[in-house]
Formats: C-alpha cells, structure tokens, sequence
C-alpha cells in the first residue's frame, strides 16, 4: 500500500511540476478519451491500455476544472496552489477508491513491478499532455491550427498510438 501511494503521489508531483498554467482541453476530447476508455473496458482489452484512457481522461478533466474555476472565480490569484489542488483531487478521488477496493495493487495485475493501472494511468498522463503541449507548439510556430479539431486530434491520436504500442508489448 505504501507503494502504491508513492507511487500516486510522484504521479501527481510529476503532473503539478510539468503543468506551467491550466492548459484547457475541450469538452469534445473528454468525451473522445471517457467514449475510448469506455470501449476498450467493452472489448476486454488488458488494464495497462485501458488505464491509458484513465490517465488522459483525469488530465483533461483536470485542465478543464482548472480553467473553469479560474473563469468562474478567478482563484489563481486567490489560491496559488490552484493546478495542484486540482490535479490532485481528480486523481485522488479515481484512484484512492480503486486502492481500498484492491483493483489497484493486485499483485497479479502488474508490469515490471508497478501496478498495471498505476502505470498506465501515469503513461497516458504524460502522452496526453505531450499531446496538448504539441497541439500548443503547432499553433505557436505556424500561428493557426494545421486542420480543424487538431486540439482534439493531436491528444486522442497520441493516446491511441500509446494504446496501440502497449496493447502489442502487453500481449
């Protein structure tokens, strides 16, 4: 159990540190990871992918409350610990219950000694923000979007390409 909670909390860290402001994602990417988290659960497919999902899902929900509540209330300026207190209570509240439930931390349910959904959840974090951070340096460097819906595309492809990759090395 001790493990399991480092192991969250260097997750959440490693978020908190890598987020410089609430990079907001839109509503229609959300739905695409929660509709690409649903069907790979649907299919049977192996935790590690499906957790990928997870990761991405909690990310844009994330950037998405952040930027909600810093439109509604204004609270960077109040609350300087605003990403993190976020970033945190999404992640908390989705994977504290899987650890007392024991769906996380079922030692038969790893990879390279870390839990499959910990893992997972923390590689398609990181994927998902790579891709908002690549849409972000697209629109940066050309000034416009390369085609329509590239901040839903750019995110969902590298979540896919991650999933795809994974679903080979898990097999």
């Amino acid at each position: 159990m001790k493990k399991i909670l480092s192991v969250l909390v260097l997750s959440v860290a490693f978020l908190f540190l890598s987020v410089e402001k609430a990079l907001a994602v839109c509503p229609v990417c959300t739905v695409a990871v929660v509709g690409g988290l649903g069907l790979s659960r649907y299919l049977g497919i192996d935790d590690l992918v499906s957790s990928i999902w997870i990761g991405g899902l909690l990310l844009s929900v994330s950037f998405w409350s952040i930027d909600w509540l810093e439109k509604k209330y204004q609270l960077k300026t109040k609350f300087k610990y605003l990403d993190f207190a976020v970033v945190f209570f999404w992640y908390a509240l989705t994977l504290i219950p899987l650890a007392v439930t024991k769906v996380i931390g079922n030692p038969f349910n790893t990879v390279w000694g870390i839990d499959k959904i910990l893992l997972g959840t923390l590689i398609g974090s990181a994927v998902f923000l790579l891709g908002v951070w690549g849409d972000k340096k697209v629109r940066k460097i050309r000034g416009k979007q390369l085609f329509v819906y590239q901040k839903v595309v750019f995110p969902v492809t590298a979540l896919i390409v991650t999933s795809l990759i994974l679903f080979f090395i898990a097999k």
